[in-house]
């Protein structure tokens, strides 16, 4: 590292009065490589359309749609899926915090890359350009303007929206545009327009030379070398343009700046793109096809010169011809040049290649970021060239860059870049935190330090807890929630927290973390009791994990006032190792807590918790009267004696009437309904669910006098209750609502009845129709009798042996068969037989079937 340092110093001295364009003139020139990685895999399936470059990464827009952020390698490290279509540009502003992207359907976004808050549109017409402010993310640089058949600036206004406004239209299409400073600079088909955002005034046009060129063939180049200097490039020519002050007495009307074209000229070939390098230009040029002067296999590879431009020509520094892939397919448009101040890169891009320009080799360039005292990028130029670099040490630049970062006071940052540049040198960690101590800044450092397989030792840790629990105790908290314990003595910790807690007894966040600190050292009742008294939302979590039943029996008061639900279904989860009788004699102070845990008992069982049911009742009854109801239907083992007396008390009439039904008190029930509850509906479904003549006879006598009653009852009896035993009762002239409706429902219920009986009675006629043949087809069939069968009476065979002799066989149509001989006479009925076996096991007896005679 001091070589480094003293090395940085030398260079630093030597060049101490010379500008960073002086300063750049040092930086080697260019060599080239193809950028790779991501970039390879990305170009195989899709064609790069455009490409901007900032210190630290790389934006790449594709002919379908999608930008890729890539470090320097080429490695993608975020994607974004903007459209379908050709991403036409991509703008970032210095600090590469927000990025600006348009595409060929027209949507136009810029969002920040770590918010993707910002602007999002959609336009009905191809937007081919867009532009950040430079400084925009500074919350009063929220400019960017885009541009399509107009140039369009968008401002955010004071009540954070976006206001637009025209800068410029009517000269066709905006095919490039340029945002340095206060200047914007824009191409469209007529020229190139510079416009100061800082006066509002447009200061200057650039007139296009060669109109016989198409505009979107061989579109403008437009490069800012600085604040004040536009190069632009068009065709074969080449403008450098400088801003300057106006003096105040030629002002009149005219703008406060005007531009002035310090050098013109002609090229050979069709400029693709510019950029600055010190005083010269670096130029990508397109080859014509007809270059006669150029061998075959040369034509139209793009070049790569190094020029020094002159007030009307220029002189080649140097020139590459570069082989891109597919570079015969290419056409001007196709190529673009993009550029990284900070680091000299030059990237080509081409729809399916991109080729980096730098200078010299990676030690050179890493020399020329230290002494920018560009440490983060010659930290990431190191890392990522680190097996090609010879002069430098990857970690003795990360130390430089730790102290150029403590110099500056930016500790949060330094302390991140300890855990990437220490690595696994564990002295050069703890030498870290020492120097940290002694600035006063160890909590920048407490979160990056190791704590896995590499460690500390104990003491480090230790030190920076006791920081922390100085003076931040939600800091020491986090510590230790992320920290394992194996890190640090945690008697000692335990400790000093107690001794703070002395202090402050009340302190919720060191109470925690002591509950946090005694689970880890396995004395857990001691955390239990913190949480229980915290009333801790991880105490239920740590009774399962650790299995503290037996500690909590006499806390379950506790827990219930905490969180019912959570406590009553951990108790019933765990009825083996806290039985119900324990947790009901916890509870039997606070009925009710009982009640919550006996109802979740009996909703999981209806005969686990059968011994309480008792007592369940007058639970229910005071605390939980709508679950009453359900509770008495469900439980087969409630005192109904107990349970109606209950009910009687507190005058709950629904309760009362279910449990005189159930008790067999119908007629007690019905009058209860009829005369507290008035509800002749519910009468009329208490008298169908008992089905009883004489509750019907009742539920008419008590409704007789009743008008809307016998309403209810002409509505709803006719298909239990023949309606004219009610219709006969009514007296004359008694005024009863909507009789017309209710006698026309009992003639049409009636009615309905008359249908019905009749299609069962065609239904029955037809199957017994239908069954009678078929048992006339059964009856008329054939029996088969061989010298098998035997006769169900003298068990001999039914058949004789000799055939010839005559004989006579009786077959009954249940299968039983006999010799005509062995039946006994005829019964009561003349010239009817019986079976004698189906006879005797009381079957109805079936008639001979079949007499066989020979």
């Amino acid at each position: 590292m001091a070589d480094v340092e003293e090395q940085a110093r030398k260079q630093s001295e030597e060049f101490t009065d010379e500008s960073e364009e002086e300063d750049s003139e040092e930086e080697p020139k260019l060599k080239y490589e193809r950028l790779s990685n991501g970039v390879t895999e990305i170009l195989q399936k899709d064609a790069a359309s455009c490409m901007t470059v900032h210190d630290k990464f790389l934006a790449l827009g594709t002919h379908f749609g999608k930008v890729y952020l890539l470090d320097i390698q080429g490695n993608v490290t975020q994607k974004f899926e903007i459209s379908s279509v050709k991403i036409n540009q991509i703008s970032l502003d210095e600090s590469g915090e927000h990025v600006g992207i348009c595409s060929e359907d027209g949507k136009v976004q810029v969002f920040g890359l770590y918010t993707r808050e910002g602007f999002h549109e959609n336009f009905d017409h191809t937007i081919k350009v867009v532009a950040l402010h430079p400084q925009f993310s500074r919350s009063n640089y929220k400019q960017f303007v885009t541009g399509g058949n107009k140039l369009l600036l968008y401002e955010k206004n004071w009540l954070n929206r976006w206001k637009m406004s025209v800068l410029h239209e009517g000269e066709g299409s905006i095919t490039n545009v340029q945002w340095r400073a206060n200047l914007i600079a824009w191409a469209n088909n007529v020229g190139v327009k510079i416009y100061d955002i800082g006066t509002k005034q447009r200061i200057t046009n650039v007139l296009r030379d060669n109109i016989s060129l198409r505009p979107d063939m061989y579109p403008c180049s437009l490069c800012w070398k600085d604040n004040s200097t536009l190069i632009v490039g068009w065709g074969t020519s080449i403008k450098i343009c400088v801003a300057k002050e106006r003096n105040p007495t030629e002002m009149r009307d005219l703008p406060s700046r005007y531009v002035e074209i310090v050098s013109a000229f002609e090229t050979e070939f069709f400029i693709s793109g510019l950029a600055p390098l010190a005083d010269q230009l670096v130029t990508l040029y397109f080859v014509k096809e007809n270059s006669d002067h150029m061998d075959e296999e040369f034509r139209a590879r793009p070049r790569l010169d190094i020029i020094q431009p002159l007030p009307e020509s220029c002189e080649e520094i140097s020139s590459d011809a570069l082989t891109v892939r597919n570079f015969q397919d290419n056409e001007c448009r196709d190529y673009r040049l993009e550029h990284s101040e900070g680091e000299s890169l030059f990237y080509i891009i081409s729809p399916k290649d991109i080729v980096v320009a730098k200078e010299r080799d990676q030690d050179d360039h890493i020399d020329w970021l230290l002494e920018k005292k560009k440490y983060e990028e010659a930290l990431m130029a190191a890392e990522i060239s680190f097996k090609n670099i010879k002069r430098h040490d990857v970690q003795k630049i990360g130390m430089a860059y730790i102290n150029h970062l403590v110099e500056k006071g930016d500790y949060d940052s330094a302390a991140r870049k300890c855990q990437k540049v220490l690595g696994k040198n564990m002295e050069l960690w703890e030498n870290e935190v020492y120097r940290f101590k002694t600035i006063g800044q160890l909590k920048a450092i407490s979160q990056y330090l190791p704590r896995g397989d590499l460690r500390l030792r104990p003491a480090i840790y230790e030190m920076i807890l006791h920081e922390f629990l100085k003076t931040d105790y939600e800091g020491f908290a986090t510590l230790i929630r992320e920290w394992p314990g194996e890190l640090y003595n945690n008697m000692a910790i335990v400790q000093a927290v107690n001794d703070h807690l002395k202090r402050d007894p009340t302190n919720r966040t060191l109470l925690t973390t002591l509950a946090e600190l005694y689970t880890y050292d396995q004395r857990y009742d001691r955390a239990l009791e913190i949480y229980l008294r915290l009333r801790h939302k991880d105490v239920y979590q740590l009774i399962h994990k650790h299995n503290l039943f037996s500690s909590i029996e006499d806390k379950i008061v506790l827990l219930m006032d905490f969180d019912k639900e959570k406590a009553v279904d951990m108790l019933l989860d765990n009825e083996d190792k806290l039985s119900t009788d324990r947790v009901v004699e916890e509870l039997a102070d606070r009925p009710e807590l009982l009640h919550v845990y006996l109802h979740k008992l009996f909703k999981r069982d209806h005969h686990k918790g059968q011994k309480y049911h008792e007592r369940q009742i007058v639970l229910y009854a005071e605390y939980d009267r709508p679950n009453l109801l359900p509770f008495l239907r469900d439980s087969t083992h409630c005192p109904l004696e107990k349970a109606l007396e209950v009910c009687q008390q507190r005058n709950f009439v629904e309760e009362t009437v279910f449990l005189l039904s159930r008790m067999g008190n119908c007629r007690r029930a019905l009058q209860m309904i009829m005369e507290e509850l008035e509800d002749v509906d519910k009468a009329i479904e208490f008298a169908k669910e008992q089905d009883d003549a004489e509750l019907w006879e009742d539920l008419i006598s008590y409704s007789i006098d009743k008008p809307p009653f016998i309403t209810g009852l002409l509505n709803n009896i006719g298909t239990h209750v023949d309606p004219i035993l009610l219709i006969h009762r009514i007296k004359e002239g008694m005024e009863i609502p909507n009789l017309r409706d209710s006698l026309v429902k009992i003639l049409q219920d009636y009615n309905l009845q008359i249908l019905l009986r009749e299609g069962c009675k065609k239904i029955l006629v037809a199957d017994s129709l239908s069954l009678l043949q078929k048992m006339h087809r059964t009856q008329m069939r054939g029996v088969r009798v061989d010298e098998e069968n035997i006769c169900e009476s003298c068990h001999a065979a039914i058949l004789p042996s000799d055939m010839a002799k005559a004989f006579s066989v009786v077959v009954f149509h249940c299968r039983h068969m006999f010799h005509k001989e062995c039946l006994p006479s005829s019964g009561t009925i003349p010239g009817v037989q019986f079976c004698n076996i189906c006879s005797a096991k009381k079957r109805r007896p079936g008639s001979g079937i079949l007499e066989m005679k020979k």
